[in-house]
This record gives structure tokens, C-alpha cells and sequence, in this order.
């Protein structure tokens, strides 16, 4: 059985913010995985074959997506 998801990021602090962390974040991207972005928007999709893995993919890919938001959202010193 095939298991699918779509996550989907969208600008809500700052400008492009969605599309810099999904284009930081495409590097690490599994074969499973492919990255589509738009403007204001960004969606990752994942198809796995265990949940487990869904999982374990799903709670990586937001754990670096929260601190790539957080880099690119400090201000300039």
C-alpha cells in the first residue's frame, strides 16, 4: 500500500519566506519526495510505503523547516 501526503507552506511573517524553506530544504529530499513552488506558496509531497517512515520523514522535514524559518526571519544585526 502506497501512503501520500501533501504539506503545504504559505507566507504569513515575511515575503517568500514558504519558497526559501522548500528551496532550502529540496536538497534532502528523498526519491519519494518532490517540491513544487509558487508565489507565496510552497508544497512538499511525500509517498511512502510505511507509515513509520511517513512519520520519521514528516517530523525531520518540519523540525529543519521550523529552523530554516527561524534563520531567515532574524533580522539583520
Amino acid at each position: 500500500m502506497k501512503i501520500r501526503t501533501t504539506i503545504e507552506f504559505r507566507d504569513g511573517n515575511g515575503p517568500l519566506i514558504a519558497e526559501k524553506v522548500a528551496r532550502a530544504l529540496a536538497p534532502d529530499n528523498l526519491t519519494s519526495m518532490h517540491t513544487e513552488t509558487s508565489e507565496g506558496s510552497a508544497k512538499i509531497y511525500i509517498s511512502t510505503e510505511k507509515i513509520t517512515s511517513l512519520i520519521a520523514t514528516l517530523d525531520d522535514l518540519l523540525m529543519n523547516a521550523k529552523i530554516a524559518e527561524e534563520v531567515l526571519e532574524e533580522p539583520d544585526e
